[in-house]
């Protein structure tokens, strides 16, 4: 259930709420009006304590205390938001995650929150759903949560506005999209396999008004994605692919956006090592990003045409799985030497991309947890991306500055090209050990038919041991916020 946000203009100290969290300029904290409120409310032990602790208020930098029963709430949290006197979507954003995450941790059913002025109402409802969010699908007795935050009092000056209340719903609804994407990434394998994923893409599009056409294996196979068939063929779960769309009336512009959907990867008969083999169910991170972001474009609605397309498998070391050595055909018609079978996203995003690309789209954008070597390069918070010309490459650095998620573009070096070329077919679909995250992406770019493109290697961000930011333990969604952006970006050019 969406969080339940009321506006208020009631006083800090006042607030009927268990948790209060108030946003700090960094600064002279007696200058500012609601925290020398509740200072004085509190004795002064709340200026005490953030000298003790050496509280600056930097961005997402914290300070929690109880109140001692002197005021309503039973604790207070100083967020900081830094020196500057506006703050922008992704500190907001960060924020009000940070702010739901500690009440949810300190079991609060109510929430105050008082904002900086001026606040970006739509990233502060995006912040508090986001930080919300906790997969407790599976515990049972004692170790499920007794209390959940469900309820935001949002203190704020003056009379809200329709405008307020609408760019709040959005803000929640988008969250709500992006939740969903953290559900499928958190969900086990034995719950979510590609099959499953095609029904959750279906309530998507009922829910959001969106078009939606789905192949099982047999049309898979008819449709001449071989590869995406190979890498699911060992499985008793059969392969899907999953075609999401939006178009509106009048278009300005049309985009297609690829998700890799490995449901779990065991390496097939290249099998991983077993350490670390569980966090596989989360190799379809670069699906549930694609299919939260449809939501959140059935949200929004914006005046562009959006295409989300999927290829989903489970890669398993079946009787009839795929070998190291075979040769398929491919959607695009090149053939592939397959060389290690624990490179199988880049063999189904294959075909999904050129699929893509007969849709004659604008610009076709990936994002797929799709090699280790990302991981070694940028590590487990910023994802790696390609892309085909600069001006393109700034358009995507623009939506993740927005979004507030990092990314890094890498090169495509053309010398490299010559790693896959294969004795026995066009291709080969790995190259030598080193530069293994850049000869995948030279892999891809050989299915997208010159249409402009951008892969982005989400490997190391899709899933995280720790809370940070916006991001909560296990699925992030990482992408969703930055294609949607790219999305509304579009729109206005």
């Amino acid at each position: 259930m969406p969080l339940q946000i009321q506006l208020s203009s009631s006083e800090p100290t006042g607030a009927a709420c268990d948790y209060l969290a108030v946003c700090v300029h960094a600064g002279v904290l007696d200058r500012q009006k609601p925290v020398s409120t509740l200072n004085r409310a509190l004795a002064g032990a709340l200026f005490e304590q953030a000298k003790r602790a050496d509280f600056q208020a930097k961005p997402e930098q914290t300070l929690e205390m109880s109140t001692a029963g002197r005021i309503k709430a039973k604790t207070v949290l100083l967020v900081g938001v830094g020196s500057s006197d506006k703050v922008d979507g992704v500190v907001m954003r960060a924020v009000a995650a940070i702010a739901a995450r500690a009440a949810n941790a300190g079991s609060a059913k109510v929430l105050g929150f008082c904002p900086p002025e001026r606040p970006d109402l739509r990233a502060l409802g995006e912040g508090l759903e986001l930080g919300a969010y906790r997969f407790v699908k599976y515990l049972t007795g004692d170790r499920r949560p007794k209390t959940k935050l469900g309820k935001v009092v949002l203190l704020v000056a003056g009379k809200p506005r329709v405008s307020d209340r609408r760019a709040l719903d959005i803000g929640q609804r988008i969250g709500e999209a992006v939740n969903m994407a953290r559900d499928a990434v958190n969900e086990p394998p034995n719950a979510l396999y590609p099959a499953s994923l095609a029904a959750l893409a279906r309530q998507v599009a009922r829910q959001h008004r969106l078009r939606i056409r789905v192949l099982e294996r047999p049309a898979i196979l008819r449709a001449g994605m071989k590869l995406l068939y190979a890498v699911g063929q060992g499985s008793a779960h059969e392969p899907r692919f999953i075609h999401l769309s939006y178009v509106p009336k009048r278009s300005r512009g049309k985009l297609a956006f690829v998700g890799k959907g490995l449901t779990f990867d065991s390496g097939g008969l290249s099998i991983k090592p077993a350490p670390g083999m569980g966090e596989m169910k989360a190799d379809m991170g670069g699906a549930a990003a694609v299919l939260g972001l449809m939501g959140a474009v059935g949200v929004v609605r914006p005046p562009v045409e959006v295409h989300g397309l999927i290829g989903s498998a489970e890669n398993m070391p079946d009787g009839a799985a795929y070998r190291p050595g075979d040769v398929f055909g491919s959607l695009s018609g090149k053939t592939v030497e397959i060389i290690n079978t624990d490179a199988e996203g880049r063999l189904v995003l294959a075909d999904v991309l050129s699929y893509a690309s007969r849709l004659k789209p604008d610009v076709v954008l990936d994002a797929a947890t799709l090699t280790g070597a990302m991981v070694v390069a940028l590590g487990k918070t910023c994802a790696g991306y390609y892309a085909t010309d600069d001006a393109l490459a700034q358009r995507l650095e623009t939506a993740a500055r927005e979004a507030g998620e990092s990314f890094w573009r890498m090169p495509l070096l053309e010398e490299l090209t010559e790693q896959l070329k294969s004795d026995v077919a066009d291709l080969k679909h790995t190259g030598e050990r080193y530069a293994g995250a850049i000869t995948a992406a030279l892999f891809l770019r050989e299915f997208v038919a010159k249409v402009p493109w951008i892969h982005c290697d989400i490997a190391g961000t899709a899933f995280t041991e720790k809370a940070r930011s916006i991001h909560p333990k296990g699925g992030t969604a990482h992408a969703l916020l930055t294609f949607l952006r790219f999305v509304e970006n579009t729109a206005k050019r």
